[in-house]
C-alpha cells in the first residue's frame, strides 16, 4: 500500500522508498541493525521506565545508586548477569535447555521487522503485516515450552504449561479485536492502518483496544497474569533453572515482548507515527512508552489474579465481548459507506461502557475473592 501525497495533523508526510538508502540489501542491512537498537535500547529504558516508576507509586525511591538517578543500574545488571556461572540441571534434556532461550527470542525480534517507525520507515511492508506478527508471535511459547519441559523440573514445567493455557485462550479474543480494526482500516498492512487514521481507532475501538491490551498482557506474562512465574506457588516459573547468559535471554524477550505490544498497540489505535509538530519516529516512540507505562500502572495496582480466574476471563468475558465488537463494526462499516465518522466514536464509547456494565454482573465477589 502507498502512502499518498497528503498532509496529515499539519505535517507533511515524506514516504521512505521500499529499497532505501539505497538497494534492496542495504535497506536490509540497515533496518536490521536500527531494530536490534531499537530493540535493545527501549528495553532498557523500559526497565527503567518500570523500575522506577513501580518505586514512586509503592512510596520508595528505586534504583538511584548506580549512576545519575539510577540511570546505569540496568548496564550493571547486565554485567552481573553475564559473570554468573551458566548451569545445566543433570537430569535436563541439555539440546532442548540450550535451545529454548533462542526459539523463545527470534519471533520476538521478527515483530519488529513489519512495525513502521515512520512513513514507510520499516524493513518490510507486508500487505498482510498484522498477519504475520499474529503467526509469528505464537511461536515464543514454543520457546517456553520447551524450556519448562527440558529442564526436568516439575515447576518448571507447571509454569511452562500455564503460558499455553494462557496463549491459547487469550489468542482468540486477541485476534477477533485486531479483526475489528482492519474492518475499519480495509488493509492488514500496519504502514496502511497508521496512514488511514484520521480519528485514532483507539476512540473508534475503544472495546477492541481494551480487549486487546488485557489479552496482550496475558500472553506476554504480564501482571496481574504472571501465573507462569509465580514465585510464591511455582518458585519462578519456566526459568527457574536457567542462568546467566540464558536467563538473561529470558528476561530480554519479556521486556522486549512488552515493547512490541506496546507498539502494535500505538500502531493499530494510536495512529502510530502521525502528529503534529514532532517527527514521525519521535510520536511513535512516545506512544509506544505511554502504552508501556499503561503496563507498569497495571502491575502496581491489581493483584495477581488465580489460574481459574485467568482462563474465566478468557473464555466468559473477553470472547463474548470481542465478539459483540466485532458484530458491531461489521454493521458501521456497512452502514457508513464512505468513511466512519464522529458519530460512531460516541456510539462505541458508549457501547463498550454499557457491555462491560452488564457483562461484570456475570461475576459475583464473595469472600475477598472473584467466583467465576
Amino acid at each position: 500500500m502507498t502512502v499518498p501525497d497528503a498532509i496529515i495533523n499539519n505535517v507533511s508526510l515524506t514516504y521512505t522508498p521500499p529499497d532505501w538508502p539505497g538497494g534492496f540489501w542495504w535497506h536490509w542491512v540497515f533496518f536490521t541493525v536500527v531494530l536490534i537498537g531499537f530493540m535493545l535500547t527501549m528495553v532498557i529504558i523500559a526497565i527503567y521506565i518500570e523500575r522506577r516508576g513501580m518505586g514512586r507509586m509503592q512510596s520508595r525511591l528505586g534504583p538511584n545508586r548506580t549512576g545519575p538517578f539510577g540511570v546505569f543500574q540496568m548496564i550493571a545488571d547486565v554485567i552481573k548477569i553475564l559473570l554468573k556461572e551458566n548451569i545445566v540441571p543433570d537430569k535436563a534434556d541439555k539440546i532442548v535447555h540450550w535451545l529454548a532461550p533462542i526459539i523463545a527470542f527470534v519471533p520476538v525480534a521478527l515483530i519488529f521487522a513489519v512495525i513502521p517507525f515512520q512513513p514507510g520507515a520499516m524493513l518490510a511492508d507486508l500487505n498482510i503485516g498484522i498477519l504475520f506478527i499474529v503467526a509469528v508471535s505464537s511461536l515464543t511459547t514454543l520457546g517456553v515450552f520447551m524450556a519448562g519441559w527440558g529442564s526436568s523440573n516439575k515447576y518448571s514445567l507447571l509454569g511452562a504449561m500455564r503460558n499455553v493455557a494462557a496463549v491459547v485462550s487469550y489468542e482468540i479474543p486477541l485476534a477477533l479485536s485486531i479483526v475489528g480494526t482492519l474492518l475499519v482500516a480495509g488493509t492488514m498492512s500496519l504502514n496502511g492502518i497508521v496512514t488511514v487514521q484520521d480519528i485514532p481507532f483507539i476512540l473508534l475501538q475503544p472495546l477492541g483496544f481494551l480487549i486487546f491490551f488485557i489479552a496482550g498482557c496475558a500472553e506476554i506474562n504480564r501482571s496481574p497474569f504472571d501465573l507462569m512465574e509465580a514465585d510464591s506457588e511455582i518458585v519462578a516459573g519456566f526459568h527457574t533453572e536457567y542462568s546467566g547468559m540464558k536467563f538473561a535471554m529470558f528476561y530480554l524477550v519479556e521486556y522486549a515482548e512488552a515493547i512490541a505490544i506496546s507498539a502494535i498497540v500505538a500502531c493499530l489505535f494510536l495512529a502510530g507515527w502521525r502528529g503534529p509538530f514532532l517527527p514521525g519516529w519521535l510520536w511513535f516512540i512516545l506512544k509506544t512508552l505511554v502504552v508501556f507505562f499503561g503496563m507498569v500502572w497495571v502491575r502496581t495496582t491489581f493483584p495477581r489474579v488465580r489460574i481459574d480466574q485467568l482462563m474465566a476471563l478468557a473464555w466468559k468475558f473477553l470472547l463474548p465481548l470481542s465478539l459483540i465488537n466485532l458484530f458491531i463494526t461489521a454493521i458501521q462499516v456497512l452502514a457508513w459507506d464512505d468513511a466512519i465518522n464522529w458519530i460512531a466514536v460516541v456510539i462505541n464509547i458508549v457501547v463498550m461502557v454499557v457491555l462491560i456494565l452488564i457483562w461484570s454482573k456475570f461475576f459475583k465477589l464473595g469472600w475477598g475473592r472473584l467466583e467465576v
